[in-house]
């Protein structure tokens, strides 16, 4: 009678739960391979830059990890209803954002976090806004420099796993880096 020996694979097994456990990066990939293909201009990746940084922010506010997922949609919200209403969507993060910045006040967020995430949101953020005065392509190449660099922001928060849930980080890897280095290769051949 021959067994198979422990560290083979069966034929036919589904390697589905294995990529199960990678949603967040394949999460990160759905979202970032669209925005290559339409060709994301430098104020698309300017306000992945400034979400990114106001999830971050928010979490860190309200000394809650899962905060971050739950900012995610709503940082949206803050950038559609800034241009609906005629508000540069920059001005509307930075309300945002200061508003955050009160509430971890208030609640006496731990203050190496917080303080590292409000100056993430003023460095990544600040510098984000900043591509939009640059020219195009110019304007993309910087801004898609921040994003990959936002990627290793992601991945010391991967690694400590502190201040975001795991899966925010890994899906924020996935997401900053194929796309800021896309974006940047896409700018220079174009």
């Amino acid at each position: 009678m021959n067994l198979p020996s422990v560290g083979t694979a069966r034929a036919g097994v589904p390697r589905w739960p294995a990529l199960l456990h990678r949603w967040p990066s394949l999460l990160g990939l759905a979202v970032a391979v669209p925005q290559l293909v339409l060709g994301a201009g430098h104020e698309t990746v300017a306000i992945v830059v400034c979400v990114a940084t106001l999830c971050y922010l928010g979490a860190a506010a309200f000394d809650r990890p899962w905060v971050a997922w739950a900012a995610v949609p709503g940082a949206s919200v803050v950038v559609t209803i800034s241009k609906i209403t005629g508000l540069a969507w920059w001005a509307g993060i930075g309300i945002a954002a200061l508003a955050l910045v009160v509430v971890g006040l208030f609640n006496r967020a731990p203050r190496p976090a917080f303080t590292a995430q409000v100056a993430a949101l003023i460095g990544y953020g600040g510098l984000a806004v900043g591509t939009l005065a640059v020219a195009p392509r110019a304007g993309l190449v910087l801004a898609g420099m921040l994003l990959t660099g936002h990627g290793l922001w992601d991945l010391v928060h991967y690694r400590r796993n502190e201040v975001v849930p795991r899966s925010l980080a890994e899906f924020c890897l996935l997401l900053d880096v194929p796309l800021g280095i896309g974006v940047i290769v896409l700018a220079l051949l174009d």
